[in-house]
Parts: C-alpha cells; structure tokens; sequence
C-alpha cells in the first residue's frame, strides 16, 4: 500500500466518523471522557515505559534539553491529562446550541446554531500530552481527529492512541473519530494536505520550519500554531518589584515554551534602577542577556551585544533579548515589527496607558501586570486547549472546545416563499 493510499484511507474513516460523532450525545461524549481519564490512570506505568523508550532514543540522538522536557511524561503530567479529561467532560456541550436568534419583517425566524467543524488534522512535535489535549476537544466538539505526532514520540502516542479508541469503543463511540498517523515519514503530512475531500482543517503545532510547510501543502484552511516572540514592556510606573517577579516567571518558568518571555523592553527613564535588578535575579536563574547598546552596562557579565536577528527570536532557552525604548510609542513600534501576534504584556500602575497598550499592541493575548505564561487554555478557564492560534481567521488566542466548532444559519419558516 503506497503512503498517499494509506492516509486516503484514514481520513475517509474519520470523515465516516466524523458523522457519527456529530450525532453523538452530550452524555456520550462525557462517558467516553471520564473512561478515559480513569484509562491514562490505570496504565501509569505502561505509558511512563513507553515515554521511557522515547527519552532513551532522544538521549541516543542527542536531543537538547528543551525538547526533552516536553517529551517527558511524568506522573504529574498524566495526572494533569487526566483532569483536562473530566473538565472538559464537565463543560457545557456546544454542539446544537443556538446562539442567536431573530426574526425578520417577513416572519422568518432566523438562527445560528453551532456546529462541529468536521475533520481536524492535527500536526505536532514533541510533546505526548497534545494526543490526549486536541483528541478530547475535538471529540467533545463533534468533531473526529487525525493525529500526527513527532517521530521523538511515536512510543508514547502510539500507546496514548490505543487507550483513545479503547475509551471511544467502550463508549459506543467509532474508534476511527481519533486516528494516529504512525508513519513518521515527513511524506505522510505532505498525503494529509492534500486531503481536503475528508479533512475540513490543519492544524499545525510546532516549530517554525512545520508550521510554514503546513501552510504552504495544505489544500484547506490551516489555523496558524505560529511561533511565540513574547514581550513584556515595562512601563515607568510600574511596581518594580512585582514586574521584576513578573519577567522571572515568565522567562524562567519554563522557557521551552511557546509562551515564554523572550524580549524585554524597558523604558529609558527607569532603565539605570531596573536592569540591574534584572540582571541579578534572572542571571542568578542562568539567563543570558543579549543587549541593545543602552542596556548593554547594565546587566553584567551575562549580557552580550544584541544582533539584528535577536529581535524577533524564539530561543526555547534561557536567553532573553534586552532593549531600551524611549516610551510606550517606541514600545508598540518595536513590537508591530518583531511580534508574532502571540503574547504581549506591559507591567504599569498608569491605567490609561495600559488601556492604550490593550487596544494597539496586536497579540492573541495581551496581558497588564501578568505573566505571559498565562497564554494558555487551562490558564485562561478553556480548560484543555489544542493550540494557540496565531491566525485570526476563525479563531485568535488558545483554542478550546468554542473554537473546534463552527456555526450554520438555522431558518424556521409558515410556508414563506421570495417575491
């Protein structure tokens, strides 16, 4: 069987299913969550030895830290998936739902109703827990899913998959509605986009170089897991305290993350007290400054000379781009130029300005006084989330459950007819 039969024939499954969960009831699809949390918690060990398999083969490879630590599975994370099964099994079902309604001068009475999107293909790198994260939204969304998952975790999806349609068979749901592409040839998501008689979207999470080939094979539309260039900028009121534990978090938190902080931007007028500040609590953690020439002096022996490309980057380490801006215009500027509509943050007591910076700096989130690690769907109260979406067609911002489905125009009429 040649690679582009293979994946014709998972996503004619899933759309077949993808019909079945449409019709699925609130009361199924919660069954189907709770077995499977109590599934992730009684096979532990059988997923931490497959999870095992997989770090000792990124090890043999030479995998960087940070990658490693999204691969890893712990106890704690399998906890954690397992709760993201039963708050997402405790939400509000959306499907069916009419969200709105009017009636025209005719008598027409004239809805929107919610409806599943259909088949989402899913396409990530590195961390397991995003098989169970987008499985379960899309699933509760009415949806059916393709999942292709990076060839680092092939051992610990594949056996994350198997309790999914185990769950979904116990249920009486179709075990075809979550399907795992277990090809790790790079030609099997090149098959999938041109899928666009099964599949209605892409979704790719992961590195740069992945989202970008998504976008440019797909033959349907693709919702952007883009890169995270996150800022805070600290304003010349701000409590300087609470904005020093604000970078800390952000930055040092996790810094392998795509809502990491990895460009700070600090106003002149308080640049000589706060930098050093910076520098001491942040170099202490191991962070590296790379530093415009005004904060250069500022920040010590770990601040190195900015280059051009350091504006704009996503480390994925804990090194932090510093510069010093003249004001909030200044700010929003460097911003408008270097962002990647992820995540922007200003730490402030002035109120107006933080409205201002609200409303201009162009992010899926856009935080005052908080850290950027809050860009993310449990965080934010969605509970799991798929994704954040960098793109703002039809969804900006961490991708829950809402954001999995689509609305139809709904019209209930007594025999109108057009003139």
């Amino acid at each position: 069987m040649t690679l582009a039969h293979e994946m014709s024939l998972i996503g004619a499954r899933a759309r077949e299913a993808s019909r079945r969960m449409a019709r699925a009831t609130p009361r199924t699809k919660t069954q189907f969550l709770f077995r499977l949390a109590s599934l992730l918690e009684e096979e532990e060990r059988a997923l931490l030895a497959a999870n095992a398999r997989d770090l000792d083969a990124a090890d043999a490879r030479g995998i960087d830290a940070p990658r490693r630590d999204r691969l890893r599975l712990t106890p704690a994370v399998i906890a954690e998936m397992a709760r993201a099964c039963r708050h997402v099994a405790d939400m509000d079902d959306p499907i069916g739902a009419t969200e709105s309604q009017w009636q025209r001068p005719n008598g027409l009475l004239v809805g929107r109703m919610r409806v599943p999107l259909g088949v989402v293909a899913m396409v990530y790198e590195a961390r397991p827990n995003v098989t169970i994260d987008a499985a379960i939204l899309c699933l509760k969304a009415g949806n059916a899913v393709i999942l292709r998952g990076g060839s680092e975790a092939l051992q610990s999806n594949t056996a994350l998959a198997a309790l999914l349609s185990r769950a979904l068979e116990e249920s009486s749901l179709p075990a075809d509605a979550a399907q795992l592409v277990t090809s790790t040839d790079h030609a099997a998501v090149t098959e999938l986009c041109k899928l666009d008689n099964f599949i209605d979207v892409m979704i790719p999470r992961g590195g740069e170089a992945l989202v970008r080939a998504v976008q440019e094979a797909a033959t349907m539309p693709v919702l952007k897991h883009y890169k995270g260039v996150c800022h805070a900028f600290i304003e010349e009121s701000a409590d300087q305290e609470q904005a020093l534990a604000i970078v800390h978090n952000a930055k040092t938190q996790r810094p392998g993350v795509c809502n990491a902080l990895e460009c700070l931007l600090v106003q002149a007028s308080i640049a000589d007290s706060f930098l050093p500040k910076v520098a001491e609590r942040l170099g202490s953690a191991g962070v590296a400054f790379h530093a415009c020439p005004r904060a250069l002096p500022l920040l010590g022996a770990a601040a190195v000379p900015a280059r051009e490309d350091d504006w704009g980057a996503e480390y994925h380490a804990l090194i932090l781009a510093v510069r010093v801006v003249d004001d909030m215009d200044a700010a929003l500027e460097h911003i408008a130029r270097y962002g990647s509509n992820h995540t922007e943050i200003i730490c402030t007591t002035n109120h107006p300005l933080a409205m201002r910076f609200v409303r201009e700096a162009d992010a899926s989130m856009v935080a005052v006084n908080a850290s950027t690690r809050f860009n993310d769907g449990g965080q934010l109260g969605l509970g799991a989330e798929i994704g954040i979406s960098t793109s703002k067609l039809h969804a900006y911002g961490p991708m829950g459950v809402r954001e999995l489905t689509s609305t139809k125009f709904v019209v209930m009429g007594q025999g109108q007819v057009r003139e």
